[in-house]
């Protein structure tokens, strides 16, 4: 489940360095660079959304549990 996360955090930098270069990079075709843009962007939340779908599932299969705050009692 560790490798799964970060493979996916990993996943998400990536989308997000691939945007910002199409962003930054003057030469070409706006058009086209914005359209690749978008399409890094929308990677993003892709992989944003299926690492919470991830996590979901093994919290409800049991392979994550929440630990939660610690309780003291004054």
């Amino acid at each position: 489940m560790k490798f799964l996360v970060a493979l996916a955090f990993l996943a998400i930098l990536a989308s997000l360095g691939s945007a910002l270069f199409f962003m930054m990079r003057g030469k070409g075709d706006d058009q086209a660079r914005g359209k690749r843009m978008a399409w890094a962007l929308t990677a993003r939340v892709a992989f944003s959304i299926l690492l919470f779908l991830c996590v979901l599932l093994a919290w409800k299969l049991g392979y994550i549990h929440p630990t939660g705050l610690p309780v003291t009692s004054n």
